[in-house]
């Protein structure tokens, strides 16, 4: 959904960085992945289709944080 993000913290040596993704239109998301020691963050759209992808070698991630964006779910009376 719009606005959905996740945060990687990575570690570069000496200092660490912070990477962000975030689902940029609507009916978009963001999907991770952790597959043979690669950590794959991905924007993807409602029909599956992969936008753009951020790779990082599992050792050096130090945390991965997904922030949802609040939905309203209360019904309307």
């Amino acid at each position: 959904m719009k606005g959905d993000r996740v945060e990687i913290v990575v570690d570069a040596g000496d200092t660490t960085r912070t990477y962000e993704v975030v689902a940029s239109r609507a009916g978009r998301r963001v999907e991770t992945a952790v597959r043979r020691g690669v950590v794959e963050v991905s924007e993807v759209t409602r029909n599956g289709s992969v936008v753009r992808t951020a790779r990082f070698m599992a050792t050096r991630v130090l945390a991965l944080v997904e922030q949802p964006v609040p939905r309203d779910d209360s019904p309307e009376q």
